[in-house]
């Protein structure tokens, strides 16, 4: 039995391997969030021959599909010939060739694919050949930069479960073999286990459902199309996820092995109880020792192997986070990629010890394994909070990112919940010592009630008297154990843990949020880089008093700092051809406020022109610019969409009259 164990063992350390550098073996360090830098032709600009090709160049690599990159022309009929490709093997570029003999008029280019930390980017610019002219394009609808609400609410929450479901299969396996091997054959921690690993598997089969039609702005119908799932599996992320799936596969041979090899061992290897061994002469109770710590040596063994085997399998699969998500581009590459994978080691080992203490509390844990779990728990932390801090600073690079970005205030949240936990935490441990001294009484109480009722030396019938000194023992511990499961100290201790557990949950979903907001770092790099610092282009200069300012107030109806507020368009020279445009967004004190995504666009009703998108670059603290080209004079409908999360978005109108 114990040679198939260590067998099996093995082969599992070799599939944890394999997955491990499966998933890790793509990361290469770059720009978290890819932004599209130039274009050729320039967005906006007229061009007086037909060009062969349209080039995107991006601040990262990015991965394309087959729709990655649409041109289409005044009647809204595809030009290109559908095969996007990289120029010359450059990851950060894209181009795709035009029919020959094209007229003039306004084209339109619609571009979407997925950048190296795995989020899609979007957008759509416009450019003319000869002249402008009307066009009959949505650009704004063919971009395709947002994902159906539906789907976008749909993947999230399976990304939230999926972060739920690892800390629970994680931490209570953690703390079943560090802290508590008698859990093992608990039938509540079983379910807790088997609950974490049914959800992890159904979660990351919905994520890799799911991930196609988010990455392309469709439905929720497109999620059973095989073909967007095939293209998902060549992604980064989809090497991920596919190798979390067989992770998992291995992972319910752990749990078998967890369950069948220390759920036996533990029956027999029970923690000491005085009460039981009071009721014995001293001959059967040194017996009962030496047959319980012949228990325990196989039990040492079996706990080794499965820690060694559970901590790789624990490392492979969050490596199918961190090597698929902010911490495997950027800077700093060779070092965040381990340490975000200790932050969410650790980070498990907490919450799910936490899920498992608060069923172990109801099947009488002992108080020297919460006594265990509280020692192991302060490490815990210590981890998290040394990651932490480094995580906080390679994603926010400013103090000023921490309040005017939506990353900085996600990460604002999750300090406070952490911090709401950690009070918490302080409240456990006193009610832990409680527990402590409640248990103590009532085995000390038993043994001497036990000992009371032992026969005297040479009495009648030894041995019927030793059967009732038994029997008596046997009811004083199970009022022993009737009066710790009842104790105040316990209650208490299980309402902490279970407040504990819910702000747990909390900082999980802030966790996902924080995994999809481009960090902080990003837009400030933006800003500083050479030659895009949201200077308009195709010629657009400001000219002296002729600036309009636009006051236009909006209301996604989310319940973030940023969902309400007022944005404010300047445009310059309001005139035809390029006009110079700024946006600034505030809240309702005047504060600068950050949203995940602002769109501007310009539409000109009377000749069905329009919307005409700009390309905003950002300038921090609430601000974007760009330019517009706006080819005809009339009255113009100028709409700012705000989006304030993942499910809030409103859009803004007012009229803008260009020319006399």
């Amino acid at each position: 039995m114990v040679t198939l164990a260590r067998r099996r063992l093995g082969a599992l350390l070799a599939v944890l391997v394999a997955a491990l550098g499966l998933v890790l073996g793509g990361a290469t360090a770059a720009s978290a969030h890819a932004t599209l830098e130039r274009t050729d032709p320039a967005q906006g600009s007229v061009v007086q021959a037909a060009p062969a090709a349209v080039t995107l160049t991006f601040s990262e690599g990015v991965s394309l599909s087959a729709d990655s990159v649409r041109v289409l022309d005044p009647q809204g009929n595809a030009v290109d010939d559908g095969k996007p490709e990289h120029v010359d093997g450059k990851a950060a570029t894209a181009r795709v060739t035009l029919r020959q003999g094209l007229g003039n008029g306004t084209y339109t280019v619609a571009w979407r694919a997925v950048s190296e930390d795995s989020h899609p980017v979007g957008g759509a610019f416009t450019f003319s050949i000869g002249a402008p002219s009307d066009t009959s394009v949505d650009a704004a609808a063919v971009q395709g930069a947002d994902a159906d609400g539906a789907v976008a609410f749909a993947y999230g929450t399976a990304r939230t479960v999926a972060y739920c479901a690892f800390a629970l299969l994680a931490g209570a396996a953690a703390f079943v073999i560090v802290v508590w091997p008698g859990g093992a054959a608990v039938r509540g921690v079983q379910r807790l286990l088997m609950t974490g690993w049914i959800a992890l598997l159904l979660s990351t089969v919905a994520v890799l459902m799911l991930r196609g039609p988010y990455e392309r702005g469709t439905g929720l119908g497109q999620a059973f199309d095989l073909s967007l799932v095939r293209a998902t599996l060549d992604e980064r992320i989809g090497t991920a996820l596919a190798a979390r799936l067989l992770l998992l596969a291995a992972a319910g041979v752990f749990l078998s092995l967890l369950v069948g090899q220390l759920g036996l061992q533990a029956r027999p290897a029970a923690e000491p109880d005085p009460a039981a061994d009071a009721g014995l002469d001293e001959e059967e109770a040194e017996l009962r020792r030496l047959e319980r710590a012949a228990a325990e040596r196989p039990q040492r063994d079996t706990r080794l192997g499965l820690g060694l085997a559970g901590l790789a399998l624990a490392l492979a699969l969050s490596a199918t986070w961190v090597g698929a998500d902010h911490s495997s581009v950027g800077i700093q590459v060779a070092l965040a990629l381990p340490l975000a994978a200790l932050h969410l080691l650790a980070m498990a080992g907490w919450l799910g010890g936490l899920a498992v203490l608060v069923v172990g509390l109801r099947h009488g844990l002992p108080a020297a394994a919460v006594d265990r779990f509280s020692r192991l728990a302060f490490w815990l932390v210590a981890v998290l909070a040394l990651t932490g801090v480094y995580q906080s600073w390679r994603g926010l690079g400013s103090w000023g990112a921490l309040v005017n970005t939506e990353y900085g205030r996600l990460l604002l949240i999750k300090v406070g919940c952490v911090a709401a936990m950690l009070g918490v935490a302080w409240i456990s441990r006193a009610w832990t010592a409680r527990l402590r001294t409640a248990d103590e009484t009532p085995a000390a109480d038993a043994a001497m009630a036990a000992e009371a009722a032992r026969p005297a030396a040479g009495s009648p019938d030894p041995e019927r008297a030793a059967q009732l000194a038994r029997q008596q023992a046997l009811r004083a511990r199970a009022k022993q154990r009737q009066a710790a499961e009842g104790s105040p100290a316990r209650a208490g201790l299980r309402r902490s843990v279970l407040v504990e557990t819910g702000v747990a949950v909390l900082v999980l979903v802030v966790t996902t949020m924080l995994t999809n907001s481009p960090p902080g770092r990003v837009a400030e790099a933006i800003a500083a880089r050479p030659g895009t610092g949201g200077a308009p282009t195709a010629g657009a200069s400001a000219v002296p008093g002729k600036t309009q300012e636009l006051t236009l107030p909006y209301d996604t109806g989310g319940r973030t700092p940023n969902a309400k507020g007022t944005a404010t368009v300047t445009v310059n020279p309001v005139g035809t051809g390029p006009n110079a445009v700024t946006l600034k967004l505030v809240d309702g004190a005047g504060q600068a406020v950050e949203v995940p995504e602002v769109q501007l666009a310009f539409t000109l009703p009377d000749r069905d022109l329009g919307p005409l998108p700009v390309t905003l670059q950002s300038q921090g603290a609430g601000r974007w610019s760009g330019t517009a080209q706006l080819p005809l004079g009339g009255v113009w409908v100028v709409s700012v969409t705000v989006r304030s999360s993942d499910i809030d978005q409103v859009t803004a109108t007012q009229q803008l009259k260009v020319g006399p």
